[in-house]
């Protein structure tokens, strides 16, 4: 990459891109980067990472230690993040979710799509500690995700590598492919042990009309809690939840058909 740039400034198209792959470097609870930090996570010069992070910091995307001189998400990131968060109605997702996690003594959370990662925008894994990006295949939301996608969204075939979190994990294509149709055909997704030990998901979709996921909804627990044979009772207290976040969700033009 290094060579691509060489001789000239970022400008233009490739200039927001870098840009944004400088916020992206933040992902996760990243810590404070400094400018030769960033060029190592981009494969950029570090003159040129310092050009582009002082240009976020001028609009307040980034801010920077006066001590270190090492950046951090801004005050605009927040903002835009509060309003994104509004703007969705998600912050009218958030009873729903609480009494949904009441009923099953579980952990429930609430994601979107983000190229090969599930996003989780509400719920109980939104902590200041826990990084809200999980990979597509190894997760019941992300499985949910491609299982009822988005006009647009790419299949599994073009995701990364699908990465083994532990022996669980589904990383043959084919094998992902068939999981996905078991997905559709059960209408729920189950992460039985393929992204940690020990952890039981199981997601549905909250779709629209036209049969796309907008957001996939989960439920997390231990095997010990979420049972083979109570899975089934798990899986309609998530569906009822999942219907009412359509309603609040979802404009009465974009809603699915009512269940008969």
């Amino acid at each position: 990459m290094r060579q691509a740039e060489a001789g000239q400034p970022p400008a233009g198209a490739q200039a927001v891109r870098r840009a944004l792959d400088i916020l992206h470097c933040f992902h996760n609870n990243a810590p404070d980067l400094s400018a030769s930090e960033l060029a190592g996570r981009l494969g950029l010069s570090t003159s040129t990472a310092h050009r582009l992070a002082r240009t976020l910091l001028g609009a307040g995307f980034l801010e920077q230690d006066a001590r270190t001189a090492r950046y951090r998400l801004g005050p605009a990131v927040t903002e835009l993040g509060r309003l994104s968060y509004h703007q969705r109605g998600l912050h009218l997702a958030a009873p729903e979710l609480t009494e949904l996690a009441g009923r099953t003594a579980a952990t429930v959370d609430l994601a979107i799509r983000s190229g090969p990662h599930a996003v989780i925008v509400a719920g109980g894994s939104v902590t200041p500690k826990v990084g809200l990006r999980r990979p597509l295949h190894s997760t019941a939301l992300g499985k949910v995700l491609l299982a009822w996608p988005r006009p647009g969204d790419d299949g599994p075939e073009a995701l990364p590598p699908l990465r083994a979190f532990t022996d669980r994990t589904i990383v043959d294509v084919e094998a992902f492919t068939a999981e996905l149709e078991q997905v559709r055909q059960n209408f729920y997704a189950l992460n039985d042990g393929e992204s940690a030990h020990g952890v039981r998901t199981l997601a549905v979709p909250v779709l629209d009309r036209g049969g796309s996921a907008r957001f996939a909804l989960a439920v997390r627990a231990t095997p010990e809690v979420i049972t083979d044979e109570r899975m089934p009772w798990f899986v309609d207290q998530a569906r009822i939840c999942s219907r009412a976040l359509e309603v609040l969700l979802l404009p009465p033009s974009e809603r699915g058909p009512a269940p008969g």
